[in-house]
């Protein structure tokens, strides 16, 4: 057993992830479930063995200072996303396949409304959801769309680089952390020198990369992020918290004015074992939505947008209840990935 056979293996069973870890058997993760490679654990040695050689020198050698690495790797069948870590006293793996080719906001069964969200020349557009619900997948397929639709400059800053962007239209620059810029803030803070049109940002992981997100897309540049949340309300909530007490009012003023919309996804096991299917929430900053975050009143966010359907917004249990309808998704599956089980309950036993 070597790096190269699992990695392959990875690839021909269609898995998103590869998990290594000492005292365990290796695993590969095919739709959401478990598959041992081996039934025979892997020893501390071995899992370093193993990932030796896909991972640089340097790279290595930070990894044992800090304990903590996220990296990048490819090959002839895929890249993929590496995140090693220590657990009991050993090296973990986790390596997340990445497709070679960036899959269109069409063939990843998203609302239409999505593709709107890349026309826009300013303001922030957040994909959240849990890890593992394709947020990076998303993110790239609306990068893509904005690459080969106009010309414009495209500054992406990531942790690492996952998918590889190839220039049409625009002119694109990719900076992963680590191999571009030492710091994630400090690339965030330098960016707008850099005269970007577009802005990724990888992820809005603390107050700094939030302030400098929302500073970005209120000084007229489009900005799409990711945050790990469940839902619209939820996202707009996290934002605001993160700030201190006295900067909160100002937070949800410059949030109201900037946010042009939130998409919220899971990806749900198919009823009929064909894989994973996209259930997704989409929030349309309206007006009405904007007076909302200002005065603070999230909670009233859920309502405005079921009725915000002719604008293309739906709920994410109004898209798992169509899931359910359509009999793709199981009406357990519907139910546990619900935001309100009881109501989600209801309407399927109706």
């Amino acid at each position: 057993m070597d790096i190269k056979n699992l990695l392959t293996q990875l690839n021909e069973t269609k898995g998103s992830d590869l998990l290594l870890a000492a005292n365990n058997f290796p695993c590969l993760r095919i739709n959401n479930l478990l598959a041992r490679v081996e039934d025979r654990k892997l020893t501390p040695d071995e899992v370093e063995t193993l990932i030796s050689p896909i991972i640089r020198k340097h790279e290595m050698e930070e990894f044992k200072r800090v304990k903590e690495l996220d990296t990048s790797y490819e090959d002839e069948m895929s890249r993929y996303r590496i995140n090693l870590h220590y657990q009991m006293g050993s090296i973990g793996a986790t390596i997340r396949r990445i497709p070679r080719n960036i899959p269109s906001l069409e063939s990843l069964k998203l609302p239409k409304v999505v593709a709107s969200f890349t026309l826009m020349e300013r303001g922030l557009v957040l994909v959240t959801g849990p890890t593992g619900s394709g947020k990076s997948t998303t993110q790239a397929a609306m990068i893509d769309l904005v690459n080969s639709s106009r010309p414009c400059h495209i500054i992406t800053i990531e942790d690492p680089i996952e998918f590889v962007h190839t220039p049409r239209l625009a002119v694109i620059e990719q900076r992963e952390v680590g191999f571009d810029t030492v710091y994630f803030g400090e690339a965030l803070k330098r960016v707008l020198r850099q005269i970007p049109d577009v802005i990724l940002v990888g992820e809005m992981r603390d107050l700094e990369s939030m302030q400098m997100a929302i500073t970005a897309a209120e000084t007229g540049h489009l900005v799409i992020s990711t945050l790990h949340t469940q839902d619209a309300v939820q996202s707009i909530d996290r934002i605001i918290d993160v700030f201190p007490p006295h900067q909160q009012s100002q937070i949800r003023t410059q949030l109201s004015l900037t946010l042009q919309g939130i998409i919220s996804q899971q990806l749900i096991p198919r009823q009929d074992g064909k894989g994973l299917v996209g259930a997704f929430e989409v929030l349309i900053a309206t007006p009405a939505i904007r007076n909302i975050i200002r005065k603070g009143s999230t909670q009233d966010i859920y309502s405005m947008i079921e009725l915000g359907s002719h604008y293309g917004m739906q709920t994410m249990d109004s898209a798992l209840f169509d899931l359910f309808r359509k009999s793709i998704i199981s009406k357990e599956d519907a139910i546990v990935n619900s935001i309100n089980r009881e109501a989600m309950e209801k309407i399927i036993s109706e």
